[in-house]
Formats: structure tokens, C-alpha cells, sequence
């Protein structure tokens, strides 16, 4: 009788210091600086800790531990939260001027009071320039992926489809590309935190329905025609 073959064991997930240990390793090749950064903030809770433990426990031994250590855990948090936002800047430095780039921040950092997609709105299917569109309470944002020049007739576009049916929503327009003026990618969520709060959660969401209702513009893909298409021969 032919032997069973056992199962393939299932390849282990690594563990959360593994984790952090790649994380590391993948910043500082995109951000050698991350290391200094890493220390400053591991010394400055440490420093933070000492301090206090001269101010306030100076005659006691017990107190001047319990601060020192409480500053060497906020040295730690502090290179943790470093490494952190060096690290998705890294992640986003490196997908920076690729097609979904945008789609990617909209997918994991997109602040929570906002609803966006990761799938653009417009595409340009020659040129693969994009729109991106958020909902919040600010309104809604609009996001143009590609050079300014290409890509403002179909934010433009976009925007007025928009208008026509909330007139009297606010329409933010940022631009995420080559251009001097334009956006960097990981600044992108910082920047549609900061539009100001025009709308109520329940209108939001109304606002977000209402759009989701008009559906998107995406292209035929390349390749594919449907007016040159050929039925298949019966066989």
C-alpha cells in the first residue's frame, strides 16, 4: 500500500519581534536617518525620566528608580512611534508615481472619519492617471493622480458631476504626481485631516450614498475592443 503523504505544515508567521525587526531593516535602507532619529527619541524619554526624578523623588531611592525606568519605557515608546511614521513614509516612498499609489493610502491610512476607496473614480486607460475620491465631514476631497496638466480635465470633470447633484457640498482638490505644487504621498492623510468640518456624521454619510449611487468612469481595459471583437468558430 502506497504510503500517505503527510500534510504540509503551514508556514509559521513570524513573531512580532521578527516583524519589527523587518520593518526596521526596510526603513533604514530607505531611511538611514531612522537610527539617529530612533536613539534622540530613546535618550529624550530617558533624559525626561531623569529629570523628573530629581525634581520630585530626589531624596528617595525607590522614586528615582520608578522614574528612571517609567522615562526608559517612554524612550522606547518614543523610538517605537519614530520608527513607525519613518517606516510608512518608506513604504509610500518606495510605490510614490505608480499607478494606485493613492488608492494604497486611501487603503490603510485614510484618517477614520473619512470613506474613500481604493479603486479610482476616473481613469485615464492611456495614460493611467487616476481620480480618487474621500467623503467626510469636510466634504468631499478629490484627489488627482498623475501630473497637473493631464490630470486636472478629469478633476475638473469629476468636480462638476459633483456639483450638479450637491451643489452645496464643499469639493477639495488635491494633486498627488510629479509637479512642484503637488502633494507628497505621504503627506496625503495628513492633508485630508486638515480640510475643516462643514458636515454632520449623518450628513457625511448621506453625502457618501448619494455618490456612491453615480458609480465611476473606469475604462474598457487595454486590449480589449468590444467593437472588433470576433465570435469563436463552433468546433
Amino acid at each position: 500500500m502506497a504510503r500517505k503523504e503527510k500534510p504540509a505544515k503551514k508556514a509559521k508567521e513570524p513573531g512580532r519581534l521578527k516583524q519589527m525587526a523587518q520593518v526596521f531593516q526596510m526603513t533604514r535602507r530607505y531611511d538611514p536617518n531612522v537610527v539617529w532619529a530612533m536613539l534622540l527619541g530613546f535618550l529624550g524619554g530617558v533624559a525626561v525620566g531623569v529629570a523628573l526624578a530629581l525634581i520630585f523623588s530626589r531624596d528617595s531611592v525607590f522614586g528615582i528608580v520608578l522614574w528612571v525606568i517609567a522615562g526608559v519605557l517612554a524612550g522606547i515608546l518614543a523610538a517605537m512611534l519614530i520608527l513607525g511614521r519613518r517606516a510608512e513614509r518608506a513604504a509610500y516612498g518606495q510605490i510614490a508615481g505608480q499607478p494606485g499609489a493613492v488608492g494604497a493610502v486611501f487603503r490603510g491610512s485614510l484618517p477614520r472619519s473619512w470613506r474613500g476607496s481604493e479603486m479610482p473614480v476616473n481613469v485615464n486607460g492611456r495614460t493611467q492617471d487616476a481620480v480618487y475620491r474621500a467623503v467626510g465631514r469636510g466634504g468631499v476631497v478629490l484627489v488627482g493622480e498623475g501630473p497637473v496638466s493631464r490630470t486636472r480635465k478629469l478633476v475638473d470633470d469629476e468636480k462638476r458631476k459633483i456639483n450638479r447633484v450637491l451643489p452645496n457640498v464643499p469639493v477639495t482638490v488635491f494633486y498627488v504626481g510629479p509637479d512642484d505644487d503637488s502633494v507628497e504621498l505621504h503627506k496625503l492623510a495628513k492633508s485630508v485631516r486638515k480640510v475643516k468640518n462643514t458636515l454632520t456624521k449623518p450628513e457625511a454619510l448621506a453625502v457618501s450614498n448619494r455618490l456612491a449611487s453615480l458609480g465611476t468612469q473606469m475604462p474598457i481595459p487595454k486590449g480589449v475592443d468590444p467593437f472588433k471583437a470576433r465570435p469563436q468558430r463552433a468546433r
